[in-house]
C-alpha cells in the first residue's frame, strides 16, 4: 500500500509531466482533455486525473468551457502580452527586494550551463533548457521571501515556458543571451535597486519584441492559437 508521502510525490511527478506536455504542445492549446485522456496518456487513475484537472483549472492552464468540456488553455498573442505586462510589473520589484539574499554562485552556474546548451535541436533538450531557465529566474525571486509573490512568479514562469517554446522551436535558442543575463546579475551584486529595475524591465521589453517578431514572421503562427 502506498504511503501518503509516496502518493503526494507521484501526484507531483504527474502534475509536472502534464505541465511538460502543455509546454511542449503534446497537449496542444485548446485541445480537449478529460479524466480518461489523462488516465490513458499518463497511466494514472481517474481519481488522480480528476484532482490534477481541478488543480490545473485553478492555475488556469486548463479552462472549462462547459460542464462536460475542458480544454488546454489557449495560447494567443493576447496571452503573450498579458504575461509580459504582468512580469514587467512584478519581477523588477520582486528581484530588487531579493538582491541582498541572492545566491550569486548558483546564478552564475545556471547561466553558464544554459549558455552551453544552446542552440538546441531536440525537444527533450529544449524542455530541459526551459526548466533550467525557469529555475534560474526563481532563484532570484525566492530570495525575496514572500510566499505569495513566489506563487505568482511560478505561474508567470510556467506560462512564459509555453511562450518561449514557440521561440525555441523556431530560433533554437532563448530570446536573450547569457551575456545579457550576466550583466543583470552583476547589477544584482551591486545592489542598485533603481538601476536593476530599469535593466530587468528593458530586458523583458526586448524579449517580448523578439518573440512577437518571430511570431509575426512565421506563417505557422497565423492562427488563433500559436502552435508549432
Amino acid at each position: 500500500m502506498l504511503t501518503t508521502d509516496t502518493q503526494a510525490s507521484d501526484a507531483a511527478d504527474t502534475y509536472e509531466a502534464i505541465m511538460d506536455a502543455i509546454v511542449t504542445q503534446k497537449l496542444a492549446p485548446s485541445q480537449k482533455v478529460s479524466e480518461n485522456i489523462l488516465s490513458d496518456m499518463f497511466d494514472i487513475g481517474r481519481a488522480t486525473a480528476r484532482n490534477l484537472i481541478e488543480r490545473l483549472l485553478a492555475k488556469q492552464f486548463l479552462v472549462s468551457v462547459s460542464p462536460r468540456v475542458t480544454l488546454v488553455a489557449p495560447l494567443t498573442l493576447l496571452d503573450i502580452k498579458q504575461n509580459f505586462t504582468l512580469r514587467k510589473l512584478l519581477l523588477p520589484t520582486i528581484i530588487s527586494m531579493a538582491t541582498p539574499k541572492v545566491d550569486h554562485a548558483s546564478l552564475a552556474k545556471l547561466n553558464e550551463a544554459i549558455g552551453k546548451m544552446q542552440p538546441v535541436e531536440r525537444d527533450e533538450d529544449a524542455l530541459q533548457l526551459l526548466k533550467m531557465n525557469k529555475k534560474m529566474n526563481l532563484v532570484l525571486v525566492e530570495a525575496a521571501g514572500y510566499p505569495l509573490m513566489l506563487e505568482w512568479a511560478h505561474q508567470l514562469e510556467d506560462t512564459a515556458m509555453r511562450i518561449y517554446w514557440l521561440y525555441l522551436k523556431t530560433e533554437k535558442r532563448l530570446p536573450y543571451s547569457t551575456d545579457q543575463q550576466g550583466l543583470t546579475f552583476d547589477i544584482v551584486k551591486s545592489d542598485e535597486p533603481t538601476r536593476l529595475k530599469a535593466v530587468i524591465e528593458t530586458m523583458l521589453v526586448q524579449t517580448e519584441e523578439r518573440i512577437l517578431s518571430t511570431v509575426f514572421a512565421n506563417e505557422q503562427f497565423y492562427s488563433q492559437d500559436l502552435k508549432v
